[in-house]
């Protein structure tokens, strides 16, 4: 039992890292719409007035790459055309190959040496779930999205005037045995207007923001920090660079939890950086929902062009029974094609995962909780 603070922070989908994330996996859409076996590995490199997007696509499907990437950077909200990055002005290059013949015959299960799909790379991914809150997130990143998508709601719906597309939260939550009590601090940047003042938006967040999306856990007396150098008018792809995968700890749970270090955006799901990152967080909140633990946490590994992990662990921290946590595991097969099947995942749901945490939100396959009886699989 022990009391500390632990913070997390979220930013919003006009950061440039968000930026290119979202155009990265708007070109996967494009291609999963018309293709559901597309191999895709797309990055994204925004700047000024330039979008770079780079890696190697294979797929049948024939779209206007220029037209995806300008209607990404429009549903965003940079439309303004006195600033260099504008939808309608930007200047595009691209870089793509086809996916290497290398990496696809140990993919494809007609040619890889498994005789199953295997692994589109090596590498480890987790999953993590909690009971500290109803969607089984640690409450830190859980809070600092509700406020980064509470300010892109204001923006968009024409409820708050002065807002644009660039800011960031950070909350700090005090925990007592591993228990959140309150939230201590809590620091919101966001790119505004020149004619509105710290003191305007400061008050913005204070009595509407903070008190309407943080709901119970906002206090009176948090300690607040808006805009902390005083002013914020120069900002998103305009003003810093941005580049794909540079958010994993945002699109993730925040620092709590362990990391295997791949991104997400602009890979396919035979790719399993991604689709067994979400399976790891499916299992894990079984593994929860079945009391089976508080807490619980899943690392797989996976040897390129292999169908069967290398290894599959569980966590609980102490919080439950490891031994039966571990055969509960066992019922799960983390083969990528067994993944993709299961979460359905060659479907075009990619851009709804970009922003504001690809975990912890209603609607994604992998956040549903299925009944014990249809678990095992």
């Amino acid at each position: 039992m022990s009391r500390y603070t632990f913070t997390s922070e979220s930013v919003s989908e006009g950061h440039p890292d968000k930026v290119c994330d979202y155009v990265s996996d708007s070109i996967l859409d494009a291609c999963l719409e018309q293709d559901p076996g597309s191999r895709v590995a797309c990055e994204t490199l925004c700047k000024s007035d330039t979008v770079v997007v780079a890696g190697e696509i294979t797929t049948n499907a024939t779209f206007d790459y220029d037209a995806v990437i300008r209607r990404a950077v429009k549903d965003i909200g940079y439309t303004d055309t006195t600033e260099p990055f504008c939808d309608t002005t930007l200047k595009i290059i691209s870089l793509i190959t086809q996916q290497s013949n290398e990496i696809s015959q140990g993919v494809t299960a007609t040619t890889s040496l498994s005789g199953d799909q295997g692994a589109g790379d090596q590498g480890i991914m987790f999953g993590y779930a909690t009971d500290e809150s109803a969607e089984m997130m640690p409450l830190p990143i859980l809070l600092a999205h509700k406020l980064t998508k509470g300010l892109a709601d204001d923006r968009k719906s024409g409820k708050v005037d002065f807002l644009r597309p660039d800011s960031k939260s950070q909350v700090s939550v005090l925990y007592d045995g591993n228990q959140p009590r309150e939230v201590t601090a809590v620091v919101v940047s966001t790119q505004h207007t020149p004619a509105a003042d710290q003191k305007r938006i400061t008050e913005y967040v204070r009595e509407d923001l903070g008190p309407r999306v943080l709901g119970d856990w906002w206090q009176p007396g948090v300690s607040l920090f808006v805009n902390p150098t005083g002013s914020f008018t120069h900002g998103g792809p305009s003003a810093d660079a941005g580049v794909t995968g540079r958010k994993i700890i945002v699109d993730t749970y925040g620092g709590w939890g362990r990391h295997g270090g791949g991104a997400f955006s602009g890979k396919d799901p035979s790719k399993v950086d991604r689709s067994s990152a979400y399976f790891c967080r499916f299992v894990a909140k079984q593994l929860v929902a079945a009391g089976l633990a508080r807490m619980a946490e899943i690392q797989v590994g996976y040897a390129i062009g292999m169908a069967q992990p290398v290894s599959v662990k569980v966590d609980t921290f102490g919080t439950g029974d490891e031994a039966a946590a571990a055969e509960f595991v066992k019922t799960f097969d983390f083969r990528p094609r067994a993944i993709i099947d299961r979460l359905e995942l060659l479907r075009p749901i990619f851009r709804s995962t970009t922003n504001y945490g690809h975990f912890g939100r209603p609607g994604l396959p992998w956040e549903a909780v299925v009944k014990a009886a249809a678990v095992a699989g």
